[in-house]
């Protein structure tokens, strides 16, 4: 299976969740090991195959659909080849082929509406966790200040029958840490987005967690990547040898 990478995010430190459609069957596919996380080795600037727009082989597959994660595949890393790098008009016209208007016609019915602004669907049901969105207006990107931890990169999105505030976890918008937003990356996002650039959203559905000790898990809707037309194919890129060092040394 070929896939090309559309969402590429951050997760905790030291791991990535990747995903991308394929091409043959246009559909979406989330390269997963099981019940273990992505670790960040598997990056192209870490010397794996995966980053925004290239085209990545994945010579052995298994799908693991459960609901609403149906487009599992279990892969071997070790397996998976960067093939190419996809032209960025090709790449615009896949993500608008792919776009819908509206989250529900992603999701389905089972994705609800919470207080705050959030959006949840419950294990086990919904049809889809991942997709591509066409809000019907510019969304709003900006940063939360949280008294513990780092600051939250959030977004708040229309899509005509909801509006929404969501978390971003596009991994381009952190530092090398993939822990701590980069306000000079999040500024420049924001600019091109009020100034009336194209735009198309990844967005997905996490992995179940409790909001509150009291509350059921649920998988919480967010905003997966930001798709800008006039640089489509924005990768994540490479680290510096400097960089790698330290990282390497620290572990950092």
């Amino acid at each position: 299976m070929r896939i090309v990478v559309t969402d590429l995010t951050r997760m905790q430190r030291g791991y990535v969740c990747v995903a991308g459609v394929d091409l043959d069957q246009r559909r979406h596919v989330r390269p997963v090991l099981g019940d273990t996380r992505l670790p960040t080795s598997v990056l192209a600037r870490h010397g794996g195959p995966f980053d925004l727009a290239t085209v990545v082989e994945l010579a052995t597959n298994e799908p693991t659909p459960v609901r609403p994660k149906v487009e599992d595949h279990e892969f071997s890393p070790r397996q998976a080849k960067s093939v190419e790098r996809m032209e960025p008009a090709a790449f615009w016209e896949l993500l608008t082929a792919l776009a819908r208007p509206r989250l529900g016609a992603i999701f389905g019915p089972d994705l609800r509406k919470r207080d705050g602004g959030g959006a949840t669907v419950r294990s086990g049901a919904g049809r889809a966790s991942l997709g591509c969105l066409a809000p019907s207006r510019r969304p709003e990107l900006y940063l939360k200040p949280r008294e513990r931890g780092s600051d939250q990169v959030r977004m708040r999105i229309g899509d005509g029958d909801a509006e929404l505030d969501l978390s971003v976890t596009d991994i381009r918008l952190y530092g090398s840490d993939h822990v701590t937003p980069d306000p000079e990356a999040m500024q420049r996002v924001s600019e091109r987005i009020a100034g009336g650039t194209g735009l198309l959203l990844s967005v997905g559905l996490t992995r179940p967690f409790s909001s509150s000790p009291s509350s059921p898990p649920v998988h919480w809707l967010q905003v997966n990547n930001i798709h800008l037309e006039d640089d489509p194919t924005c990768r994540l890129g490479s680290e510096s040898r400097l960089r790698r060092l330290v990282r390497l040394i620290f572990d950092f």
